[in-house]
């Protein structure tokens, strides 16, 4: 959400940001909103004073006898009152409009963000790890002779329709152990608290953290109002809404394994062989609550967490920071991190990682009070995949994969999977 404030300070850079969204400009309809709220606000403040001061009048006309005077003031009282009450609902009415198109806009960009229109503007910062040399042309996860026995996606369809998956055996087995390696990762070497919290939640929070209104139709809700969460960055950070935390308490870094929902409502056609895009998928969710500030070498350390996962798992990858064109709604700036999946013959996003200044925590209402004292102010909020438990089992199987159709896995794993390196061609781990 943004402070109405700091358009009226300055709305030409207020457009000139959300032209670099590829936006219209807003400003104008926005304090034309917020100058009829202010001046309803102020009528009925001064209605106010001149009821005040008529109300203190009619005893005084009573008192000497002056009924003509005594009537008129008190008609004056009544006239009033109703003005208090007209230009009231009028300021309500008007702020409720200004909100509500606030609510809609999208956070502004920092001025470090390259400008573009889609994600052919990303830009490559850097890369890490050689991609493997096959001797034989690699398959996609879903034709890998020892994934296909604990792959089933036609099982799955028969269950819930399309964009669902079965996993068996040797398969579920080596998502539960990329989840746990992330966990353990994060929570003993990075510094990370490790959370469970609720996957369903209500209107407030997912508006916090900027899913509503605009985007609903991207998530499931249930018959009684609760909404699936799209990832465990809306219950996180929601932790901190109408709380105003001690700075010395910051920064709050964050972790949680959870199952996760999205419609893909947008993504018809896209993806539909395989796992890469499904309905219900499973993230490792990093979520930093820090001063403004401190925002944006949190936001390189939380990366660096993401890029540690991969690292320990020997998974070439590439870092991208996303154009104004390609961020999302929330972000002020976002790391896109992409895999490299051999059977594809491309990178794919495994991980986004986003510093959304105080946008969300405005929202939300989610403050610190400085140190030494003083007025409290909005958070800063970052978010980011460390990783997404799915894509991070197809570049695994992928990555390893041999050409008598067995998988070679990490090495790193072993201790998750009792000591099992290897998924041999009829799907079993040895």
């Amino acid at each position: 959400m943004h402070d109405i404030r700091a358009i009226r300070d300055n709305p030409q850079a207020f457009d000139a940001a959300l032209a670099r969204r590829g936006l219209a400009p807003q400003a104008g309809d926005l304090l034309a909103l917020d100058e009829s709220r202010r001046a309803r606000i102020t009528g009925a403040e001064t209605a106010q004073a001149e009821q005040n001061r008529a109300s203190k009048e009619v005893g005084a006309a009573k008192a000497r006898g002056d009924e003509a005077e005594f009537e008129r003031l008190r008609a004056l009282v009544a006239e009033k009152k109703a003005d208090i009450a007209r230009l009231r609902a009028e300021a309500d009415e008007a702020d409720g409009q200004l909100q509500a198109m606030l609510a809609e806009i999208p956070n502004l960009p920092l001025d470090e963000v390259p400008d573009g229109a889609d994600e052919n503007d990303n830009v490559e910062i850097r890369s890490w790890g050689s991609k493997r040399e096959f001797a034989f042309a690699p398959r996609e996860h879903f034709d890998i002779p020892a994934v296909q026995p604990g792959l089933d996606l036609k099982l799955a369809a028969k269950l819930s329709g399309s964009r669902f998956m079965v996993l068996r055996g040797a398969v579920a087995r080596l998502q539960r152990a990329l989840a746990q390696f992330m966990l353990d990762l994060h929570t003993g070497e990075h510094d990370l608290a490790e959370i469970w919290a609720p996957v369903l939640v209500r209107d407030e929070a997912m508006f916090g953290t900027a899913q509503l209104p605009k985007f609903g139709e991207d998530s499931y809700q249930t018959t009684n109002g609760w909404w699936l969460i799209p990832t465990s960055e809306v219950p996180l950070t929601n932790l901190a809404a109408g709380e105003i935390i001690d700075a010395a308490a910051l920064p709050i870094r964050m972790t949680a394994h959870s199952q996760c929902f999205r419609s893909e409502a947008g993504s018809a056609g896209k993806d539909t062989t395989g796992i890469l895009r499904q309905h219900q998928f499973e993230k490792v969710e990093m979520v930093t609550l820090c001063t403004p500030g401190a925002a944006l070498a949190e936001h390189e350390r939380m990366t660096g967490c993401a890029e540690a996962v991969l690292q320990r798992l020997g998974l070439p990858y590439r870092v991208v920071v996303l154009c104004t064109g390609d961020m999302g709604f929330a972000a002020q700036k976002t790391h896109d991190i992409e895999v490299w999946l051999p059977g594809q013959g491309k990178y794919r996003e495994i991980s986004s990682v986003s510093t959304c200044g105080s946008f969300q925590a405005r929202r939300m209402n989610a403050r610190f009070r400085p140190e030494g004292g003083g007025k409290p102010e909005f958070l800063a909020t970052l978010n980011g995949s460390g990783l997404a438990v799915g894509r991070t089992l197809i570049a695994v199987l992928e990555n390893g994969q041999e050409e008598d159709g067995s998988v070679t896995l990490p090495e790193v794993l072993a201790p998750w999977l009792n000591g099992a390196r290897r998924i041999t061609p009829q799907g079993r781990l040895a």
